[in-house]
């Protein structure tokens, strides 16, 4: 599934006030670290009772973590002022709400106040818009350059770390952001952060080397950098490690806090890995906590189905339904919503369904994702003419796409044109042996009696590709033996039939056909007439 239920955490901000005591300025010390390690629920309980301005602008902060722009707009204005610091929270308020340009004129001023001579005030503002999603970043790297001219060819860890998660927020910008991070570093060899953030870009580019390597050093730096955990996890996941991937996420969770969020996290993260069962206990902790809980209510639907309770997903999937607010359903919620009618033999309320939300659907991707439902839901019905419309709809059909298509013609008894589109796979793909058995059992069909060979080549290559691995393609090696086998023995070579029949036997003692066969070839009458068995449906 491309979707992810979480988005990575925002760390520590740096903060300059004025007036605050020494045990207040501890605790907004202690809820910046916290909220830094995941814990929310900790840190608003620090931050609970203090009406300072560095309170309320942590505050704000949680609340943007957490994706409630409403609320960190509320406790950052309740942080302004006509200080630096308070036309800073002012700014980031203005941010919250989406009105950059307003925005733009809160941080100007807060940095006309210093005279434009103040390092603190600028990376706090570089920090607000590289905490924020801003597209256009010619304005926030203005303030950057200032701040580092000011560091007379000294850079500072924070304003470096800041650069890079605005060049982050361009499509084209991770080289310049990883040359912040590296900065930051070389400013700071200790600094936790910067590692961090130069794993999750490793992470991102796909170089797992550099991503271990960093988030390890975040971690060993400070062992209980929870969101370093996080990431190794994901790196995991996208190696496809999933074990290494579950049990780093449940060290961040451990780490993170106990609540319902990072329950929901973590029951989100083994429904990614494909750990349904437990995925779905988390679920339904969540869920007694949080009854109308969106996320988790989908992957009830979800973890349901994937576990094979196809009724009570059924029932989860309505339940999902009523409650989803239709700018929430996401393309993945018909995919699932269409395969659960399917297996409650509703076909048709599965295919409206599909084309209502193909119809609706403009990523292309995703698109292209439905129509392959939607075209598997027609074979499942045996309409392959109607699935053979879809899938040609499509256009520029890749090798998967072919695959289906053959498939297809396959099912709807067209097999000179299905061993056309087999041979495309074949001949881009050489190495890829289902497709030799997909060609072979098209030719089968096209030679019943199998007096003509057609599918003698195709098999034979088969088991060429496959022999090396006789348990993961048993059952193919037992469908092409025994045709090579019976090809050779109506023709009358039953020396030639014989080692084919001797290996059915090796991977399937009890074969029938093989048993009879190898009884005609000794002279013993056989009860039944030999014959190959075909597998209809081929798994990629």
């Amino acid at each position: 599934m491309p979707y992810k239920p979480w988005k990575p955490l925002l760390l520590t901000a740096l903060t300059v006030g004025a007036g605050t005591t020494a045990a207040t300025a501890q605790s907004v010390a202690s809820a910046q670290k916290a909220i830094e390690l995941g814990r929310y629920n900790e840190a608003r309980a620090l931050l609970r009772g203090n009406n300072t301005p560095e309170a309320n602008f942590e505050l704000g902060r949680l609340y943007q973590m957490r994706e409630k722009p409403d609320s960190a707009s509320y406790y950052f204005n309740r942080a302004g002022g006509a200080t630096p610091f308070g036309m800073v929270a002012e700014g980031r308020a203005l941010l919250a709400q989406g009105k950059a340009s307003e925005a733009d004129a809160k941080f100007d001023a807060a940095a006309k106040a210093t005279k434009n001579k103040d390092v603190k005030v600028l990376t706090m503002i570089a920090q607000a818009y590289g905490e924020s999603d801003v597209k256009d970043i010619t304005k926030p790297l203005t303030y950057v350059k200032t701040a580092e001219a000011l560091g007379k060819g000294k850079d500072d860890p924070s304003l470096m770390v800041a650069r890079g998660d605005i060049y982050l927020l361009t499509d084209q910008g991770g080289g310049e952001a990883m040359s912040s991070f590296d900065r930051a570093i070389a400013a700071n060899p200790n600094d936790v952060e910067a590692y961090y953030k130069r794993g999750v870009l490793s992470v991102r580019s796909r170089n797992g080397a550099a991503a271990k390597e960093n988030l390890d050093k975040a971690i060993a730096l400070n062992p209980q950098y929870a969101p370093a955990y996080k990431e190794l996890a994901e790196m995991y996941y996208s190696a496809g490690q999933y074990e290494k991937a579950v049990n780093t996420f449940k060290q961040y969770t451990d780490m993170a806090e106990k609540s319902a969020n990072t329950d929901a996290e973590y029951a989100s993260f083994l429904f990614l890995s494909k750990k349904y069962p437990e995925s779905l206990a988390e679920v339904n902790k969540v869920l007694a906590v949080e009854p109308n809980n969106l996320t988790m209510n989908r992957l009830k639907a979800y973890d349901l189905y994937e576990t094979g309770d196809y009724a009570n997903a059924a029932t989860a999937m309505d339940q999902y339904m009523k409650i989803a607010p239709a700018e929430k359903i996401i393309p993945e919620d018909y995919s699932y919503q269409s395969k659960i009618l399917l297996r409650a033999n509703r076909g048709d309320e599965a295919i409206a369904v599909l084309q209502k939300a193909i119809a609706a659907t403009t990523d292309p991707a995703k698109k292209a994702d439905l129509q392959n439902d939607l075209a598997s839901a027609y074979m499942t019905k045996k309409d392959y003419a109607s699935a053979l419309k879809v899938y040609k709809s499509k256009g520029n059909p890749d090798l998967a796409d072919q695959f289906r298509i053959g498939s297809a013609f396959s099912g709807n008894k067209q097999y000179t044109q299905a061993d056309s589109v087999y041979n495309i796979i074949t001949t881009a793909k050489p190495t890829y042996a289902p497709a030799y058995q997909a060609r072979a059992q098209a030719n089968f069909n096209l030679d019943p009696d199998s007096k003509k060979g057609l599918a003698k080549p195709y098999y034979e290559k088969y088991i060429e590709l496959t022999s090396g691995d006789p348990t993961k393609y048993s059952r193919g090696l037992i469908e092409a033996n025994n045709y090579l086998g019976y090809y050779n023995l109506q023709a009358g070579r039953r020396a030639e039939a014989t080692p084919y029949y001797q290996k059915v036997l090796e991977l399937d003692p009890n074969n029938a056909d093989a048993t009879n066969a190898m009884k005609i070839i000794k002279g013993t009458p056989a009860r039944t007439t030999t014959t190959v068995k075909k597998t209809t449906t081929v798994k990629k």
